[in-house]
């Protein structure tokens, strides 16, 4: 069965996802904005999420955590919990 880990940032508007996105394009560290901005209780690990299944997640995160790139900051991804700013750390078939 296909497991993931992943980390994110979870903020309320896609602005500030956008503005995340940008911080971490230009070298600012995942972890240390996910410490800062993540309305996940997950931000205080840096956002990661650990390890999980298909389906354990929302339809919106799972598509993305099961098909993005390895290593890869994807986002906003929107969800009914806010905006998210996703990154694949591992992934298995």
């Amino acid at each position: 069965m296909a497991q993931a880990s992943a980390r994110h940032i979870l903020v309320e508007t896609q602005e500030q996802c956008e503005d995340l996105k940008k911080q971490i394009a230009g070298g600012a560290d995942f972890a240390e904005l996910a410490q800062q901005h993540s309305k996940c209780p997950s931000g205080q690990q840096g956002g990661d999420l650990g390890t999980f299944s298909p389906g354990q997640m929302v339809k919106e995160f799972d598509e993305v955590v099961f098909s993005a790139p390895v290593g890869e900051v994807q986002g906003p991804v929107q969800t009914q919990f806010g905006f998210h700013l996703v990154e694949v750390t591992n992934r298995t078939a």
